[in-house]
This record gives C-alpha cells, sequence and structure tokens, in this order.
C-alpha cells in the first residue's frame, strides 16, 4: 500500500495515577525525523516510542507528544519533599533573624515552593504497559489515515499520467505534418538566403535541421517513463523518492519537447504536459 506522509492521530488512556495521552503527527520531509515532546516523569520511554515509531513509519517528519495527567483523587501519586521541606525552615529561620518583624510562611507559600511537593515515582512495569497499548492503538490510526490518504495521491497521479497519455496520443500524428510544413518553410527561406536552386545542399541543410527538432526520441522516452509511474503505482510501498525521480525525467523530456516544438500544437502539447508533470510531483512529494 501506498502512504502519504501526511497524518494525525490522537488517543489516550487511564493508568491507576492518571491519564496517558498520546499524540502523531506526521508530515512530509526527505528522510525520517523524529520529533518527541514528552512529560519529563515519562521520559525514559523515550527510546521505545522511538523504536516502534520506526518500525512502522519509514519517511515522514513525526512530531510525538506524551503527555500525563496526574488523578487528583490519587493521593498515592503526589508526596512531600522532606529536604525540600528542611532547607526551606533554615532558609525562613535565617530571614526571621535579619528581620524579626518579617511575616512568617503561610502553608499556600511552602507548598508552592520547587520540590516541596513531588512525584513519587509510577510504575514502571504497569506504565509501560499502557504505552505500548496506547502506542499500538495511535499507530494503527496514523498508518490508517497515511494510507487513506495515500491512496487518494496514487489515484490523482494516475489520473495526471492518463491525461499526459491522452494528450501525448492526440499530438503524435500531428507530428510528420508539422515537420513537413516546416521543412518547407525552411527550404523557401534557404532559397532565398543562399539565393541559388541548389537543391542538393537545400536537401542536406533540410536533413540536418530536421534531425535537430525530431521528437520522436522524447515522445518514446516520455511514454516509457509514463508506464513506470503505473508500475511503480501498482508496486506500492515507499515509492515516493522513486516517483519524484520519474517526474524530474518527465519533466526534462517536456523541456526538450518544448524546445524542439516546430509548430503551435506541439508546443501546446509541450507546455500541457509540464504542467500535469509539475502537478504530479506536487502529489508525490508528499508520499512516504
Amino acid at each position: 500500500m501506498i502512504q502519504s506522509m501526511t497524518g494525525y492521530a490522537l488517543a489516550a488512556i487511564d493508568t491507576p495515577h492518571g491519564k496517558l495521552g498520546l499524540e502523531l503527527r506526521s508530515v512530509n520531509s526527505r528522510f525520517l525525523d523524529l520529533q518527541f515532546r514528552i512529560a519529563e516523569e515519562l521520559r525514559s520511554h523515550e527510546p521505545y516510542l522511538r523504536e516502534r515509531i520506526s518500525a512502522r513509519i519509514a519517511r515522514g517528519k513525526i512530531d510525538c507528544r506524551l503527555s500525563f495527567a496526574a488523578d487528583g483523587t490519587d493521593k498515592s501519586v503526589q508526596a512531600l519533599g522532606q529536604g525540600a521541606l528542611e532547607a526551606l525552615a533554615h532558609l525562613a529561620a535565617e530571614v526571621k533573624r535579619v528581620f524579626p518583624d518579617a511575616t512568617p510562611l503561610r502553608v499556600a507559600d511552602v507548598l508552592r515552593w520547587p520540590g516541596v511537593i513531588g512525584q513519587r515515582s509510577l510504575d514502571e512495569e504497569q506504565i509501560r504497559s499502557a504505552i505500548s497499548a496506547l502506542c499500538e492503538q495511535v499507530m494503527e490510526e496514523l498508518v490508517a489515515a497515511r494510507m487513506r490518504e495515500g491512496g487518494k495521491l496514487a489515484a490523482a497521479v494516475r489520473q495526471r499520467v492518463n491525461e499526459m497519455r491522452r494528450r501525448v496520443a492526440e499530438t503524435a500524428p500531428l507530428i510528420p505534418q508539422a515537420l513537413a510544413a516546416y521543412q518547407e518553410k525552411l527550404a523557401l527561406r534557404l532559397r532565398e538566403a543562399i539565393g541559388s536552386a541548389d537543391d542538393e545542399r537545400i536537401r542536406t541543410e533540410i536533413a540536418a535541421f530536421g534531425m535537430k527538432i525530431d521528437v520522436d526520441e522524447e515522445l518514446t522516452r516520455l511514454s516509457a517513463h509514463m508506464e513506470e509511474v503505473e508500475r511503480t503505482l501498482d508496486k506500492g510501498g515507499a515509492i515516493g523518492k522513486r516517483l519524484d525521480f520519474l517526474a524530474q525525467e518527465l519533466n526534462r523530456e517536456a523541456n526538450t519537447l518544448a524546445s524542439k516544438a516546430a509548430s503551435r500544437s506541439i508546443s501546446d502539447c509541450a507546455l500541457e504536459l509540464k504542467l500535469l508533470v509539475e502537478q504530479i510531483r506536487e502529489q508525490v512529494q508528499n508520499m512516504e
């Protein structure tokens, strides 16, 4: 299956100590780029998340946010930091000695002091199990979202390729007539410029120039590249870079076709092909 690099998934799960939340945002990137925003008490689980995400995602910039909201009714989560309390008491005594009339500390002031209220260690086994289940759920949702959009991108690329093939098929029969008309016009100008009726020389000049404006090779390569695009789409998987390369080759042939255009119809065809190729590039740059 084909995946887009754009997707979003969010889920939460309840634990004995609070609620875990995992959010994954995915956008396009040349490589796999993982960015983590994790609650401090869960920082040790980052390598596990990195491993799980890397196993399912090959390319894209992934923003992973793992949050933890402690349950206020779970009194086992919070604990008083004895060291911070003793240090604060010592500081308060020193202040009282220097400023005897200073207002005593209130309970609210004490509780707001950094380190006074701490978090007891969470059950690592329970947390790892919860993160594992949460990660599996969110990854399934993210991959499903990327695959849905990937299918739409693939359909859009196929549509452009079909339009390119149709446009080439309409223009190809007109090329011999356009070349003949151009050669006749060129012969007339050469006779006027040379000022003689040296038909052999004129035929030589026309033949040489005709080789320069012959577009059969470009049309053949265009067809080959379009077939390769469709074959790659049928194969599926992480094909974004391959399709981007093919789009560059299609654009190269369309540019050459435009530079060799011997008639308005061929020039118009080349311009439409370039537009369709650019639309293809916009789509494949979002594919994994």
